[in-house]
């Protein structure tokens, strides 16, 4: 899962849209479940092009033939850069898809998988099995429906070798996925080696947020670099994910044996494409994040 915006699906005859800052972003396709939540409007849709997808709030998440960009980058350079692996955490991730590619990784011991909105999960597995695949009948996986903030605040120190935030961006029920507090938490539970991800946003379409994530991380951890690629059905079609660890930046430099492991069965992430996604920092958001940024 990703981003959020306050948006609404318009109401184009055989095309299902998220409307956002003056662009839309649409399938060909019709809506075949919709139901509000406790927390947010959940949509699943089927499309020409995608296949069955996720919207939260009008807003796309995910799809059986997009999925891969998102998951396959917020995983990977994470799991292969932490010296070890047998503790996961991801917060978020209702639709499988961040666990499926976690649980590929035979070093992964134990996956606690904290989502707040039972109904993204019940959905996804009903309609978008496909992204969860063997994840959710993996006895590594530990779900819980619950409050991804406080399992982070109440988790023990050095408890998790790799925390993954696969949370909406900042509104609604992922509000609290993007500030100092949540961060400093997340640092404390990881051990020593540990990596931390998050998506953070596309840096054309959520400027200042993308900016905001990476230098508090940054303050937070000590290191912090973005990964720039791209999901066609997110707004601008490029996104980011920033990784984050206290020791260096191990995130960088896979572990050849544990990429080597994984690489075949993967269709975005490879170690080459991972080093091209790290360098791929545009002039202007490089000199951003160099320059002297105020305190968060």
């Amino acid at each position: 899962m990703a981003h959020s915006s306050a948006a609404e699906p318009a109401a184009t005859p055989g095309w299902v849209d998220e409307v956002f800052d003056g662009v839309r972003y649409g399938l060909a396709g019709q809506v075949i479940a919709e139901q509000h939540s406790p927390f947010q409007r959940v949509t699943i849709i089927d499309s020409q092009r995608y296949g069955k997808g996720l919207l939260l709030d009008g807003c796309w998440m995910t799809a059986e033939r997009q999925e891969r960009h998102y998951h396959e980058a917020i995983v990977h350079p994470a799991l292969c850069g932490a010296e070890s692996i047998e503790r996961v955490l991801v917060i978020g991730g209702g639709d499988g898809g961040t666990a499926r590619e976690c649980l590929r990784h035979a070093g992964v011991g134990q996956l606690d998988l904290v989502e707040i909105d039972g109904l993204v999960v019940e959905w996804s597995q009903r309609y978008l099995p496909a992204i969860g695949g063997a994840a959710w009948a993996d006895p590594r996986l530990r779900l819980t429906v619950g409050d991804g903030i406080a399992w982070v605040r109440d988790a023990a120190d050095a408890s998790y070798d790799v925390v993954i935030v696969d949370g909406s961006d900042p509104a609604g029920p992922a509000e609290g996925l993007f500030n100092r507090a949540f961060f400093e938490h997340c640092r404390r539970i990881l051990k020593p080696g540990g990596v931390f991800a998050t998506q953070s946003e596309s840096p054309e379409a959520f400027r200042q947020v993308h900016l905001d994530t990476v230098r508090l991380l940054r303050q937070v951890f000590g290191h912090a670099d973005p990964l720039y690629g791209w999901v066609p059905m997110y707004p601008s079609g490029w996104w980011s994910w920033t990784f984050a660890a206290t020791d260096g930046p191990r995130y960088l430099r896979p572990q050849a044996e544990r990429a080597a492991a994984v690489a075949a069965g993967c269709q975005i992430w490879s170690p080459r494409w991972q080093r091209g996604g790290f360098e791929a920092v545009p002039a202007a958001i490089e000199r951003e994040l160099q320059a002297p940024a105020a305190a968060s």
